[in-house]
Order: structure tokens, then C-alpha cells, then sequence
């Protein structure tokens, strides 16, 4: 888990991309903020995992803080080493072709205008006019994706309408992207303030409680151990 600064309207806030190595390659798990390629990858040299290949990139949703960086790699590392896998309800924004579904056309050229060119420049080509798809693979609900000895797929709907949350079976840690969130060292669902459809997200909570989850990481928030599965249960009969 990584813990990086992003800066979003004048606030910052940490936000918890994940990292899964393999023998033979890694996979990121969301790119954070347009600009924050570089301390990804520094993170990732410093662990010694950039010998080997990037073999994935997989976004858990389309909001801006979790797919803005992609631009980046898709620049800096060669495209035809890694796929990049998103759900089909988000894909359309993802690939260019629908706008972000919280991000004004407005606010997000107020974000642009802040950014350096070598960035911007990227961002706009791969999102606003886009010459190519960005999403090379579509995650089916349920799949178990061959990351980590096992990482299974949850629609986790509701954030947005292509959130995905991953479930990590051999360390029991569940990859919750914003379906969940830590604030003040409590588990809480989704925020209410950056969620399409909350009704649905709390459902989408009910999908999580098959699983042994005895760790999560959050990306706003970070990591919290302990009987998630039993937390989860009682933020549902709240």
C-alpha cells in the first residue's frame, strides 16, 4: 500500500494506490492524480519491483484521482507490456468517450490549467481527445484475476457505476477502492458527498460479507486489521 500527498481544490488528502508483485511482473492498483507517476515509481524502484515488467494496471473507477496518472504510464512504460483492466460501466469515461461524472468540463480545466505541460498535455490527449481506448481488458463481476496467487473480482457499484472493490484470498485483505473509506481510525461506507447513488452503494457493502476479510485497505483512509467482515455486517445494520 502506498500512502501519497494528492492536492484537489485547494485541499490536500492522502490517498492508498496498491502495488501487487508477482515472481514475473507487478500490477498497480489505481495511479492516483494526474503527476504523481514519478513518486509511484520511485516507490516501486525503491522496492526493487521495476526489474521486473509492469503487467497491469487495474482501475477500480473512473474519478479522476484514481485514473489521472494512467496518461502518464502509458508515456514512461511500454503500453504493449501491460493491460490495462476497468469494469464496463465505467469504461466509456475512462476510454474518452463520456465525461467524468463529477468533474465538471469547467472545474476540471480549472485542475489542467495548474498542471505542468508534460502532464496536462497527456492528460488531455488520453481523456479529452482521445485517438485510441485506454481499457485493453473488462472485468466480469466474480472473475478471480491471476494477481497475487488470486484476486477476485466485486462490482461494487454505487460510487460510480463501474466500481470495482478486490479481494486478495491468500492474505485475506480486501482492495476496497472508495466503496469504504477510514475516517478518524473508524470504518465507514462510501462518502455520501462523492457517490452517485448512495441506496446502491450501501448494497453493494452486502456483497463484501461471503468473504474472510481480515484487513482492508482504503484508498482514502488507508489500512485497518481486525474482523473486517463483522465491521462491514454492522455498518449494514446501522
Amino acid at each position: 500500500m502506498l500512502e501519497l500527498e494528492m492536492k484537489l481544490s485547494g485541499r490536500s488528502l492522502m490517498i492508498h494506490p496498491v502495488i501487487i508483485s508477482d515472481n514475473d511482473a507487478w500490477t498497480l492498483i489505481d495511479t492516483g492524480m494526474p503527476g504523481l507517476s514519478s513518486e509511484i515509481l520511485a516507490y516501486a524502484e525503491q522496492a526493487g519491483i521495476t526489474r521486473k515488467p509492469l503487467g497491469a494496471i487495474v482501475l477500480t473507477h473512473q474519478d479522476i484521482d484514481h485514473i489521472g496518472s494512467l496518461p502518464e504510464f502509458q508515456n514512461r512504460v511500454d503500453t504493449d507490456s501491460f493491460e490495462v483492466y476497468a469494469y464496463e460501466d465505467d469504461r466509456d469515461t475512462i476510454d474518452g468517450k463520456a465525461p467524468l461524472l463529477k468533474f465538471p468540463p469547467d472545474r476540471l480545466q480549472a485542475v489542467l490549467a495548474t498542471l505542468p505541460d508534460e502532464v496536462r498535455i497527456p492528460f488531455e490527449h488520453t481523456f479529452l481527445h482521445p485517438s485510441k481506448q485506454n481499457v485493453t481488458r473488462l472485468l466480469a463481476d466474480g472473475e478471480i484475476l491471476p494477481i497475487g496467487g488470486g484476486l477476485t473480482v466485486i462490482h461494487t457499484p454505487g460510487h460510480t457505476p463501474g466500481h470495482i472493490s478486490l479481494y486478495h484470498q491468500a492474505s485475506k485483505t480486501l482492495i476496497a477502492g472508495d466503496a469504504l473509506v477510514i475516517n478518524e481510525g473508524e470504518l465507514q461506507c462510501s462518502s455520501p458527498y462523492s457517490t452517485i447513488n448512495m441506496e446502491q452503494a450501501i448494497r453493494s457493502m452486502e456483497k463484501l460479507l461471503p468473504f474472510d476479510i481480515e484487513c482492508v485497505v482504503c484508498y482514502h483512509g488507508g489500512v485497518m486489521r481486525g474482523d473486517i467482515t463483522k465491521m462491514i455486517a454492522k455498518l449494514l445494520q446501522v
